[in-house]
């Protein structure tokens, strides 16, 4: 068994060892996007394919004293121009990973989403996992989803849960400890969270999410901290013991992670997954630690996954954020 992966410095290390990707970078002009990727190359888990204004990518490039090869510029004279030439090369299999440049998100969004032309691929939900070291926590904390989906119902929840237990999966967890959040640790009918939570929890002892032990509702308190759970008198294998937290909606996972982040000084990798190549969704006020790792995280999903075959076109019927409306990200039909 693969040890576990307890921070990113290590997962970091990992990527090293597992041979450069390439990564499709949309709208790459920009100086903190430039360095991150002239960074990871030189660690040797990154090749770059800069989309964009080649102009710009050049004098940014000669200004850090980066010498590139020619054919790592592909050309693109807008945003959305980007977002499908970056679509486009991991469609073609020249790209194994797509990342945020000096785009807006909606627009790369649109663009990996699209039904004909993007990345979906069926029987999936996308949706975003942002892996956090805390200081003063042992291990990666997982959160979920604090990015994409909305707000989603228990049957997109089991997806978005599968997706992160996957993903842990992948960094050595070999059985994850989830906990369903909600405000408070007893079903309440008037929480809706706390229903979906308590389903959740036999859903997992049923088969229907695997890999996993799932319980909730659980308060964070209790999700986290023995202590806490002890005290509440609260008997359960996740309580004061979870690697994954999947939170009740976007709004309140965004605020969670948010405040690890500002407030407890911890660092954030972010990846969208559910497409048919791992998305790094960066943001400007990211610390070159997290896009670093974040991009480690597509290099250790590019490597220890089969790769998903990108969907046939299909009638109508699914920090940094990318709120999406539920039938943008859920399942295509298989």
């Amino acid at each position: 068994m693969t040890p576990a992966i307890k921070n990113l410095h290590q997962l970091v290390d990992l990527a090293k060892t597992l041979g450069p990707i390439r990564v499709a970078v949309a709208d790459a002009a920009q100086h903190v996007v430039i360095e991150t990727l002239r960074e990871a190359h030189a660690l040797g888990f990154v090749e770059p394919r800069l989309v964009g204004d080649p102009y710009s990518i050049a004098a940014i490039c000669e200004e850090i004293g980066w010498e590139i090869p020619t054919d790592w510029v592909i050309p693109a004279s807008t945003d959305a121009a980007a977002a499908r030439k970056s679509v486009e090369l991991a469609r073609r299999g020249e790209a194994d990973a797509v990342m945020k440049g000096d785009i807006h998100t909606d627009a790369l969004m649109h663009s990996l989403l699209d039904k004909e032309r993007g990345l979906r691929i069926p029987a999936r939900r996308v949706s975003h996992i942002f892996l956090i070291e805390v200081p003063t926590h042992p291990r990666l904390l997982g959160i979920t989803d604090a990015a994409i989906n909305i707000a989603p119902d228990l049957n997109a929840k089991a997806q978005i849960l599968q997706n992160a237990i996957d993903l842990f999966r992948l960094l050595g967890v070999d059985t994850p400890k989830v906990a369903a959040l909600s405000a408070v640790e007893t079903v309440n009918t008037a929480i809706a969270s706390t229903v979906d939570a308590a389903c959740l929890s036999v859903m997992a002892q049923r088969g229907q999410i695997v890999g996993a032990l799932v319980d909730g509702p659980l308060a964070l308190d209790n999700a986290i901290s023995r202590q806490a759970a002890k005290e509440k008198g609260i008997v359960s294998a996740v309580a004061g013991d979870a690697d994954i937290l999947l939170v009740p909606d976007l709004v309140s996972g965004n605020m969670l992670a948010k405040n690890l982040e500002y407030l407890a000084g911890a660092v954030a990798a972010g990846i969208a997954v559910g497409l048919a190549v791992p998305v790094v969704l960066t943001s400007r006020a990211d610390p070159a630690p997290a896009r670093i790792a974040s991009l480690a995280v597509a290099a250790l999903i590019h490597h220890r996954t089969p790769k998903a075959g990108i969907k046939a076109p299909a009638p109508e019927s699914s920090l940094h954020m990318a709120p999406q409306s539920d039938h943008a990200c859920c399942p295509l039909p298989g």
